[in-house]
């Protein structure tokens, strides 16, 4: 439940950092307004996108949860956008695709990474015909040598 909420919380800030970065870059003032006035659509695309997927179920993986994640983000924000007689020039969906991209999948990358030691799972055991194969062919240490002379007290 916690990484579930956790993946949702990290595409959520990718949308806000993406948003705040290309208000600054165009020279918005980065007022609490201007960017929940353009943020709003990518935030209710990663909603959309978390449902429609069911990302709680892999929260960190890439495919197809953060695969899926972002392309309903770009679709649905772009598609809002277009509504509302927003931007959607086809640089700034390209640029809102790749930046979203690289962020939204980084993101889950590293998190796979750092926690790859939790995944580890112990080592199976043989199966029953395998290690009774296994103990046909070895030869029986308990079992007295042939070859070997007796012993005398």
């Amino acid at each position: 439940m916690l990484r579930s909420f956790g993946a949702l919380v990290g595409d959520l800030l990718i949308a806000l950092v993406f948003v705040s970065i290309g208000l600054v870059q165009h020279g918005t003032p980065l007022t609490m307004q201007n960017v929940s006035w353009v943020a709003w659509p990518f935030a209710v695309g990663v909603l959309l996108g978390h449902l429609a997927i069911r990302a709680w179920r892999a929260p960190f993986a890439l495919w197809p949860q953060g695969v899926f994640v972002w392309a309903i983000t770009i679709a649905a924000a772009m598609m809002l956008r277009t509504l509302l007689g927003e931007g959607t020039d086809l640089s700034f969906v390209l640029v809102a695709a790749g930046v979203t991209g690289v962020l939204m999948l980084g993101w889950r990358a590293l998190a796979l990474f750092l926690t790859r030691g939790e995944r580890v799972s112990p080592p199976r055991p043989a199966p029953a015909s395998a290690q009774q194969t296994a103990d046909a062919t070895e030869p029986d240490s308990a079992a007295p040598d042939q070859d070997a002379a007796p012993q005398r007290d």
